[in-house]
């Protein structure tokens, strides 16, 4: 059977774990906000009245798309670019190229960031890996003048930074959202989890400090995950609602 992603590729290695996919969450829930398209976004209430949980299902509809069948994938991607399609007919309007490219970008840069932050340094080879997954699934979607090749894309990712970002209204009102959400004790460790992952642009906007709080406590987090005692950080990190989702995002066996 042909899988979308090769089962031995390091794209299903970052997938397969929760600890990097909540980094990823961290990261575009961040990036997410900062969007110049963040209004479509509020067009359905959907978002405002549940920022976690959208978030959540965007990033958990990628990693199943990274798991399943060509066929099925290719099933899912379609069905994604359909219900955007819905909502552009509702709204009389189209939503912009640029922010369907945004996105995708997101889950390249933040599965890259992701994985180095807690496991190891990417090799060129496995970047352009990450990169390809991603092109495909753009490709798929109808994207259009994605680069060729990760080394093409990095200045064009640094230009969709320069130029689709800034803080705004919508900006503010999803972060106190995020608070009321998390509550503030967790709340600061999105926060602080953001530091770790975010390029300088988004820190700039949203007047975030190089220095997160967090930086100490990932090697004692690696240390855990040795000792199985991660499960129990998770739990006091995160909302009960969504410990059920999170556990199940664990395919790849842990590190030992």
């Amino acid at each position: 059977m042909e899988f979308f992603v090769a089962e031995n590729s390091i794209v299903r290695k970052i997938w397969g774990k929760s600890d990097t996919i909540l980094f990823i969450f961290a990261g575009a829930a961040a990036e997410f906000a900062l969007n110049k398209a963040v209004d479509w976004l509020y067009y359905t209430g959907k978002l405002p009245a549940d920022p976690i949980g959208r978030l959540f299902s965007t990033v958990e509809y990628a990693r199943r798309i990274v798991f399943t069948p060509t066929q099925q994938a290719h099933k899912a991607i379609d069905t994604m670019a359909a219900i955007h399609a819905g909502l552009e007919k509702k709204r009389g309007s189209q939503i912009p190229d640029w922010s369907y490219r945004d996105v995708l970008f997101m889950l390249i840069y933040y599965s890259i960031a992701a994985y180095e932050l807690l496991e190891r340094k990417l090799t060129a080879d496995e970047k352009q890996e990450v990169y390809d997954v991603f092109y495909r699934m753009g490709s798929r979607m109808g994207l259009k003048t994605l680069p060729a090749t990760y080394q093409e894309w990095l200045p064009v990712r640094e230009a969709h930074l320069e130029q689709d970002l800034e803080k705004s209204l919508y900006t503010e009102d999803l972060f106190k959202q995020y608070r009321k959400h998390l509550g503030n004790m967790r709340f600061r460790v999105l926060i602080e989890a953001q530091k770790l992952v975010v390029p300088h642009q988004v820190k700039e906007l949203l007047q975030f400090s190089d220095f997160s709080l967090l930086t100490p406590v990932v090697p004692l987090y690696k240390v855990s995950r040795l000792m199985k005692m991660d499960w129990m950080l998770k739990k006091i990190l995160l909302p009960g609602a969504y410990q059920e989702q999170i556990q199940g995002l664990d395919i790849v066996p842990p590190v030992r």
